[in-house]
């Protein structure tokens, strides 16, 4: 029986698809929507602003907060409450070292962007192969 899923999730259409699945398939279980903000560093773009914070988790947060928001609202249309978490670092080892406490992730294939196609893409490749824990990725 699944009763805790982790959501990854960014500000893409398919992260908010792969909320939407986890809520209609898993109506009993503890949904956890995880956000991602990457380290700073040069190649981060908007990552690299919080190397300028005072205090970098609180950054993070502040730069979570409407993507939470979000699928918070999502899961409120579907009349759910859902946990939130935001993580700092890259991605995909984000998602795959939180996977063992839960039974299954159900993530989003690919952002919007060809860019993000192309890193979320990697980071979905990269936790369905690593993640200890089922993976469904949704389209």
């Amino acid at each position: 029986m699944i009763s805790r899923v982790l959501v990854p999730i960014d500000d893409s259409e398919m992260a908010e698809h792969a909320l939407e699945h986890a809520l209609e398939v898993y109506p009993d279980a503890d949904i956890t929507v995880m956000h991602i903000v990457g380290e700073p560093s040069p190649m981060w773009g908007e990552a690299a602003g919080l190397a300028l914070s005072d205090d970098l988790e609180a950054s993070a947060e502040a730069s979570a907060e409407p993507v939470l928001e979000k699928a918070a609202a999502v899961a409120a249309d579907h009349g759910r409450e859902i946990t939130t978490t935001v993580q700092l670092g890259h991605p995909a080892r984000a998602i795959v070292n939180q996977a063992e406490d839960y039974d299954v992730v159900v993530l989003g294939s690919h952002g919007g962007s060809l860019l993000d196609r192309v890193i979320v893409g990697n980071v979905a490749e990269t936790v369905f192969r690593r993640s200890p824990v089922p993976v469904t990725v949704v389209r």
